[in-house]
């Protein structure tokens, strides 16, 4: 059930998740995720948000000021 608007339908989709971390901007593209099909607020499954912290871990480790990284190339 979506958070905000409640509604209980959702739909496969692909969002660009963006985490600021310190001076610097990670953008992880082209990740799964589920997308209310009421509001468009949009959830990751538990397997998913378990590869987007591994991924903004190595991401940090490797920090720039911007990293861009495909999720389908890294998960």
């Amino acid at each position: 059930m979506c958070m905000f608007c409640k509604n209980a339908t959702t739909f496969p989709s692909i969002t660009t998740h963006v985490v600021n971390y310190k001076n610097s901007i990670i953008v992880i593209k082209n990740v799964p995720c589920l997308e209310c099909d009421q509001c468009g607020e949009k959830y990751y499954t538990d397997e998913v948000a378990e590869k987007l912290e591994l991924i903004v871990d190595m991401a940090k480790k490797l920090m720039q000021e911007i990293a861009v990284i495909d999720y389908k190339q890294t998960a």
